[in-house]
Protein backbone atom coordinates (compact mmCIF):
# COMPACT_ATOMS: atom_id res chain seq x y z
CA UNK A 1 0.00 0.00 0.00
CA UNK A 2 1.21 3.63 -0.68
CA UNK A 3 -0.49 7.07 -0.76
CA UNK A 4 -1.74 7.49 -4.53
CA UNK A 5 -1.10 3.38 -5.30
CA UNK A 6 -0.85 -0.07 -4.48
CA UNK A 7 0.46 -3.67 -6.08
CA UNK A 8 -2.33 -6.61 -5.74
CA UNK A 9 -1.22 -10.15 -6.42
CA UNK A 10 -4.19 -12.90 -6.53
CA UNK A 11 -3.05 -16.73 -5.73
CA UNK A 12 -4.64 -19.63 -5.45
CA UNK A 13 -4.14 -22.94 -3.26
CA UNK A 14 -4.70 -26.44 -4.27
CA UNK A 15 -5.78 -29.62 -2.46
CA UNK A 16 -2.29 -30.20 -2.11
CA UNK A 17 -1.35 -27.20 -0.29
CA UNK A 18 -0.14 -25.95 -3.59
CA UNK A 19 0.36 -21.79 -4.00
CA UNK A 20 -0.38 -20.54 -7.73
CA UNK A 21 0.49 -17.39 -8.89
CA UNK A 22 -2.60 -16.36 -10.77
CA UNK A 23 -2.69 -12.09 -11.33
CA UNK A 24 -0.98 -9.18 -10.57
CA UNK A 25 -2.01 -5.68 -10.81
CA UNK A 26 -1.64 -2.14 -9.79
CA UNK A 27 -4.22 0.06 -8.56
CA UNK A 28 -4.69 3.85 -7.24
CA UNK A 29 -5.54 4.30 -3.63
CA UNK A 30 -8.94 6.04 -4.39
CA UNK A 31 -12.80 5.00 -4.62
CA UNK A 32 -12.31 4.60 -7.98
CA UNK A 33 -9.18 1.97 -8.05
CA UNK A 34 -11.10 0.37 -5.12
CA UNK A 35 -13.96 -0.43 -7.17
CA UNK A 36 -10.81 -1.17 -10.37
CA UNK A 37 -9.65 -3.62 -7.68
CA UNK A 38 -12.72 -5.40 -6.83
CA UNK A 39 -14.03 -6.04 -10.67
CA UNK A 40 -10.35 -6.99 -11.28
CA UNK A 41 -10.83 -10.22 -8.44
CA UNK A 42 -14.08 -11.36 -10.06
CA UNK A 43 -12.16 -11.59 -13.11
CA UNK A 44 -9.32 -13.78 -11.93
CA UNK A 45 -11.44 -15.95 -8.85
CA UNK A 46 -13.58 -18.59 -9.20
CA UNK A 47 -17.38 -18.64 -8.57
CA UNK A 48 -17.78 -20.49 -5.13
CA UNK A 49 -14.86 -20.45 -3.94
CA UNK A 50 -13.68 -18.20 -0.95
CA UNK A 51 -11.86 -15.28 -1.05
CA UNK A 52 -9.32 -14.24 1.51
CA UNK A 53 -7.83 -10.43 1.26
CA UNK A 54 -4.72 -9.39 2.96
CA UNK A 55 -3.31 -6.08 3.29
CA UNK A 56 -0.23 -4.93 4.65
CA UNK A 57 -0.58 -1.67 7.12
CA UNK A 58 1.16 1.17 5.62
CA UNK A 59 0.57 4.36 8.00
CA UNK A 60 -2.71 5.01 7.55
CA UNK A 61 -2.65 4.00 3.86
CA UNK A 62 -4.39 0.78 4.01
CA UNK A 63 -7.02 2.18 6.03
CA UNK A 64 -9.64 2.83 3.01
CA UNK A 65 -8.98 -0.05 1.58
CA UNK A 66 -9.59 -2.70 4.53
CA UNK A 67 -12.80 -0.82 5.35
CA UNK A 68 -14.48 -0.83 1.66
CA UNK A 69 -13.48 -4.70 1.43
CA UNK A 70 -15.24 -4.86 5.14
CA UNK A 71 -18.19 -2.93 4.01
CA UNK A 72 -18.78 -5.73 1.38
CA UNK A 73 -18.43 -8.33 3.94
CA UNK A 74 -15.46 -9.95 2.67
CA UNK A 75 -12.59 -11.67 4.79
CA UNK A 76 -9.74 -8.82 5.77
CA UNK A 77 -6.82 -9.50 7.24
CA UNK A 78 -4.47 -6.82 8.05
CA UNK A 79 -0.52 -7.89 9.01
CA UNK A 80 2.09 -5.78 10.33
CA UNK A 81 5.03 -4.99 7.95
CA UNK A 82 7.65 -6.59 10.07
CA UNK A 83 5.86 -9.61 9.81
CA UNK A 84 5.54 -9.48 6.13
CA UNK A 85 9.34 -8.91 5.70
CA UNK A 86 9.97 -11.93 7.71
CA UNK A 87 8.09 -14.37 5.67
CA UNK A 88 9.15 -12.55 2.42
CA UNK A 89 12.78 -13.43 3.73
CA UNK A 90 11.98 -16.51 4.81
CA UNK A 91 10.93 -17.60 0.90
CA UNK A 92 14.44 -16.98 -0.69
CA UNK A 93 13.37 -13.43 -1.72
CA UNK A 94 16.57 -10.98 -1.76
CA UNK A 95 15.19 -8.39 -3.61
CA UNK A 96 12.40 -6.12 -2.41
CA UNK A 97 9.67 -4.39 -4.63
CA UNK A 98 6.16 -3.91 -4.48
CA UNK A 99 5.21 -6.55 -7.02
CA UNK A 100 7.32 -8.77 -5.33
CA UNK A 101 6.20 -7.63 -1.75
CA UNK A 102 2.36 -8.59 -2.84
CA UNK A 103 3.72 -11.75 -4.40
CA UNK A 104 4.89 -12.49 -0.76
CA UNK A 105 1.45 -11.86 1.09
CA UNK A 106 -1.01 -13.60 -1.32
CA UNK A 107 1.40 -16.41 -0.65
CA UNK A 108 1.54 -15.91 3.15
CA UNK A 109 -2.75 -15.34 2.86
CA UNK A 110 -2.98 -18.76 1.03
CA UNK A 111 -0.92 -20.75 3.33
CA UNK A 112 -1.54 -19.17 6.86
CA UNK A 113 -5.08 -19.16 8.79
CA UNK A 114 -4.92 -15.29 9.98
CA UNK A 115 -7.56 -13.66 11.89
CA UNK A 116 -10.01 -11.46 10.56
CA UNK A 117 -9.67 -7.24 10.29
CA UNK A 118 -12.04 -5.81 12.86
CA UNK A 119 -13.55 -2.09 12.11
CA UNK A 120 -12.47 0.52 14.37
CA UNK A 121 -15.25 2.36 15.62
CA UNK A 122 -15.53 6.34 14.84
CA UNK A 123 -15.12 7.34 18.90
CA UNK A 124 -12.32 5.16 19.34
CA UNK A 125 -11.06 6.55 15.76
CA UNK A 126 -11.00 9.87 16.99
CA UNK A 127 -9.65 9.09 20.45
CA UNK A 128 -6.51 6.75 19.04
CA UNK A 129 -5.72 10.51 16.83
CA UNK A 130 -6.02 12.87 19.86
CA UNK A 131 -3.92 11.09 21.71
CA UNK A 132 -1.44 10.33 19.19
CA UNK A 133 -1.36 13.91 18.46
CA UNK A 134 -0.70 14.65 21.91
CA UNK A 135 2.14 12.44 22.22
CA UNK A 136 3.67 13.80 19.39
CA UNK A 137 3.27 17.49 20.92
CA UNK A 138 4.86 16.20 24.06
CA UNK A 139 7.67 14.52 22.23
CA UNK A 140 8.31 18.00 20.41
CA UNK A 141 7.93 20.29 23.71
CA UNK A 142 10.14 18.16 25.54
CA UNK A 143 13.20 18.65 22.53
CA UNK A 144 12.57 22.40 22.66
CA UNK A 145 12.50 22.31 26.21
CA UNK A 146 16.01 20.85 25.92
CA UNK A 147 17.28 23.18 23.41
CA UNK A 148 16.29 25.84 25.29
CA UNK A 149 18.03 24.65 28.60
CA UNK A 150 20.99 24.28 26.18
CA UNK A 151 21.07 28.06 25.12
CA UNK A 152 20.53 29.09 28.72
CA UNK A 153 23.60 27.78 29.77
CA UNK A 154 25.37 28.89 25.81
CA UNK A 155 28.83 30.73 25.99
CA UNK A 156 26.83 34.03 24.50
CA UNK A 157 23.29 35.23 25.85
CA UNK A 158 20.87 35.00 22.32
CA UNK A 159 18.33 36.52 23.59
CA UNK A 160 16.14 36.09 20.06
CA UNK A 161 16.38 32.60 19.89
CA UNK A 162 15.43 31.87 23.69
CA UNK A 163 12.34 34.20 23.00
CA UNK A 164 11.65 32.55 19.60
CA UNK A 165 11.75 29.09 21.57
CA UNK A 166 9.73 30.28 24.36
CA UNK A 167 7.03 31.70 22.07
CA UNK A 168 6.64 28.23 20.78
CA UNK A 169 7.17 26.15 23.73
CA UNK A 170 3.82 28.36 25.02
CA UNK A 171 2.00 27.77 21.91
CA UNK A 172 2.58 23.79 22.76
CA UNK A 173 1.08 23.70 25.52
CA UNK A 174 -1.54 25.78 24.54
CA UNK A 175 -2.40 23.40 22.20
CA UNK A 176 -1.75 20.42 24.48
CA UNK A 177 -4.41 21.66 26.80
CA UNK A 178 -6.71 21.88 24.48
CA UNK A 179 -6.05 18.16 23.57
CA UNK A 180 -6.60 16.98 27.19
CA UNK A 181 -9.87 19.07 27.16
CA UNK A 182 -11.13 17.35 23.69
CA UNK A 183 -9.99 13.93 25.01
CA UNK A 184 -11.62 14.48 28.10
CA UNK A 185 -14.92 15.46 26.99
CA UNK A 186 -14.79 12.36 23.96
CA UNK A 187 -14.77 10.37 26.90
CA UNK A 188 -17.58 12.19 29.08
CA UNK A 189 -19.39 12.47 26.05
CA UNK A 190 -19.67 8.45 25.64
CA UNK A 191 -21.66 6.68 28.21
CA UNK A 192 -19.64 3.58 27.75
CA UNK A 193 -16.72 4.93 27.96
CA UNK A 194 -17.24 7.53 30.84
CA UNK A 195 -18.50 4.56 33.17
CA UNK A 196 -15.28 2.15 32.35
CA UNK A 197 -13.27 5.38 33.04
CA UNK A 198 -14.56 5.75 36.25
CA UNK A 199 -13.98 2.72 37.19
CA UNK A 200 -10.64 2.18 35.92
CA UNK A 201 -9.15 5.36 36.99
CA UNK A 202 -9.91 3.82 40.51
CA UNK A 203 -6.56 2.51 40.02
CA UNK A 204 -4.16 5.21 42.25
CA UNK A 205 -1.62 6.50 39.80
CA UNK A 206 -4.07 5.94 36.66
CA UNK A 207 -5.60 9.32 35.13
CA UNK A 208 -7.58 9.66 31.98
CA UNK A 209 -4.60 10.07 29.50
CA UNK A 210 -3.64 6.44 30.16
CA UNK A 211 -6.83 4.95 30.03
CA UNK A 212 -7.84 6.92 26.61
CA UNK A 213 -4.46 5.94 25.07
CA UNK A 214 -4.81 2.05 26.00
CA UNK A 215 -8.41 1.87 24.82
CA UNK A 216 -8.02 3.62 21.88
CA UNK A 217 -4.93 1.51 21.11
CA UNK A 218 -6.93 -1.57 21.44
CA UNK A 219 -9.73 -0.55 20.01
CA UNK A 220 -11.64 -1.32 23.62
CA UNK A 221 -9.70 -4.57 23.57
CA UNK A 222 -12.12 -5.92 20.90
CA UNK A 223 -9.38 -7.88 19.12
CA UNK A 224 -7.93 -9.63 22.35
CA UNK A 225 -9.27 -13.15 23.79
CA UNK A 226 -6.82 -13.36 26.71
CA UNK A 227 -3.90 -11.25 28.58
CA UNK A 228 -1.03 -13.23 26.27
CA UNK A 229 -2.46 -11.72 23.18
CA UNK A 230 -2.88 -8.29 25.20
CA UNK A 231 0.76 -8.30 26.54
CA UNK A 232 2.01 -9.63 23.21
CA UNK A 233 0.66 -7.19 21.00
CA UNK A 234 2.05 -4.21 23.76
CA UNK A 235 5.42 -5.65 23.39
CA UNK A 236 5.83 -7.10 26.81
CA UNK A 237 6.22 -10.79 25.93
CA UNK A 238 9.17 -12.14 26.78
CA UNK A 239 11.72 -13.60 24.08
CA UNK A 240 14.01 -16.86 24.96
CA UNK A 241 17.22 -17.69 24.01
CA UNK A 242 18.00 -21.29 24.25
CA UNK A 243 19.40 -23.83 22.38
CA UNK A 244 20.57 -27.60 23.05
CA UNK A 245 22.05 -27.01 26.39
CA UNK A 246 22.93 -23.39 25.88
CA UNK A 247 20.53 -20.95 28.18
CA UNK A 248 20.69 -17.36 26.91
CA UNK A 249 19.68 -14.46 28.65
CA UNK A 250 15.40 -13.91 28.05
CA UNK A 251 14.30 -10.60 27.32
CA UNK A 252 11.49 -8.63 26.63
CA UNK A 253 10.38 -8.44 22.96
CA UNK A 254 9.87 -4.43 22.83
CA UNK A 255 8.12 -5.61 19.41
CA UNK A 256 4.08 -4.38 19.54
CA UNK A 257 2.74 -0.77 20.40
CA UNK A 258 5.11 1.24 21.55
CA UNK A 259 2.17 3.66 22.44
CA UNK A 260 0.88 1.39 25.39
CA UNK A 261 4.25 0.70 26.34
CA UNK A 262 5.07 4.78 26.96
CA UNK A 263 1.88 5.84 28.60
CA UNK A 264 2.49 3.15 31.12
CA UNK A 265 5.51 4.00 32.22
CA UNK A 266 5.11 7.01 34.61
CA UNK A 267 1.79 5.18 36.13
CA UNK A 268 4.03 2.05 36.89
CA UNK A 269 6.09 4.74 39.47
CA UNK A 270 2.64 5.60 41.17
CA UNK A 271 0.93 2.36 41.29
CA UNK A 272 3.78 1.09 43.18
CA UNK A 273 3.84 4.30 45.77
CA UNK A 274 0.19 4.04 46.18
CA UNK A 275 -0.69 0.55 46.12
CA UNK A 276 0.25 -1.87 48.09
CA UNK A 277 -0.32 -5.10 45.66
CA UNK A 278 2.09 -3.19 43.50
CA UNK A 279 4.22 -2.33 45.86
CA UNK A 280 4.17 -6.21 47.28
CA UNK A 281 4.88 -7.51 43.14
CA UNK A 282 7.59 -4.72 42.71
CA UNK A 283 9.62 -6.11 45.74
CA UNK A 284 9.09 -9.41 44.55
CA UNK A 285 10.40 -8.84 41.06
CA UNK A 286 13.57 -6.31 42.52
CA UNK A 287 14.54 -8.96 44.92
CA UNK A 288 14.78 -11.99 42.20
CA UNK A 289 16.85 -9.75 39.83
CA UNK A 290 18.00 -6.38 41.41
CA UNK A 291 17.20 -4.45 38.58
CA UNK A 292 14.61 -1.64 39.49
CA UNK A 293 13.56 -0.91 36.06
CA UNK A 294 12.99 -4.43 35.53
CA UNK A 295 10.62 -4.34 38.04
CA UNK A 296 8.81 -1.39 36.79
CA UNK A 297 8.64 -2.83 33.43
CA UNK A 298 6.96 -6.23 34.78
CA UNK A 299 4.63 -3.28 36.94
CA UNK A 300 3.65 -2.21 33.95
CA UNK A 301 2.87 -5.63 32.53
CA UNK A 302 0.62 -6.63 35.61
CA UNK A 303 -0.85 -3.09 35.35
CA UNK A 304 -1.79 -3.57 31.64
CA UNK A 305 -3.55 -7.43 32.52
CA UNK A 306 -5.40 -5.46 35.38
CA UNK A 307 -7.16 -2.84 32.96
CA UNK A 308 -8.18 -5.16 30.55
CA UNK A 309 -9.13 -7.38 33.55
CA UNK A 310 -11.60 -4.54 34.70
CA UNK A 311 -12.53 -4.25 31.25
CA UNK A 312 -13.94 -7.69 30.62
CA UNK A 313 -15.94 -7.82 33.62
CA UNK A 314 -16.72 -3.92 33.43
CA UNK A 315 -16.02 -3.89 37.35
CA UNK A 316 -14.41 -0.98 39.93
CA UNK A 317 -10.51 -1.89 41.52
CA UNK A 318 -11.14 -3.58 44.48
CA UNK A 319 -8.09 -4.60 46.34
CA UNK A 320 -9.01 -7.37 48.63
CA UNK A 321 -10.88 -8.97 45.35
CA UNK A 322 -8.21 -8.31 42.83
CA UNK A 323 -5.59 -9.89 45.61
CA UNK A 324 -7.98 -13.36 45.83
CA UNK A 325 -8.02 -13.47 41.89
CA UNK A 326 -3.90 -12.59 41.53
CA UNK A 327 -3.82 -15.68 39.45
CA UNK A 328 -5.53 -14.15 36.67
CA UNK A 329 -4.96 -10.43 37.04
CA UNK A 330 -1.66 -10.89 38.27
CA UNK A 331 -0.95 -13.55 36.60
CA UNK A 332 1.44 -14.74 39.88
CA UNK A 333 1.00 -17.51 42.73
CA UNK A 334 1.23 -16.57 46.27
CA UNK A 335 4.34 -16.58 47.83
CA UNK A 336 3.19 -19.71 50.26
CA UNK A 337 2.52 -21.90 47.89
CA UNK A 338 5.14 -21.72 45.42
CA UNK A 339 8.44 -19.67 45.49
CA UNK A 340 8.74 -17.19 42.70
CA UNK A 341 10.99 -18.31 39.88
CA UNK A 342 13.69 -16.07 38.46
CA UNK A 343 12.26 -16.96 34.61
CA UNK A 344 8.19 -16.10 35.72
CA UNK A 345 9.36 -12.69 37.48
CA UNK A 346 11.29 -11.30 34.85
CA UNK A 347 8.96 -10.80 32.55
Amino acid sequence: MAKDQFKACFSVIDQQQKVTIKATGSFKNNATGFEDFYAWKRKHAREKLPVHYLVEATGIYHENLAWFLYNKNCSVSVILPNKAKKYIQGLGLKSKNDKIDAKGLAKMCAEQSLDFWRSISKKIYLLRSLTRLHEDLTVERSSLNNRLQALEHAMFDVKESKKSLRKVIASIDKELANLEAKIKDTVDNDPELDSRSKKITGIKGVGLMTFAVVVAETNGFEIFNNIPQLTSYAGYDVLENQSGTITGKSRMSKKGNSHIRRVLHMPAFNVVKFEPEFKTFYDRVYCNTNIKMKAYVAVQRKLLSLIYTLWKKNCEYNPTIQRQESQIVFGAIPEESKKPSTSCLAL
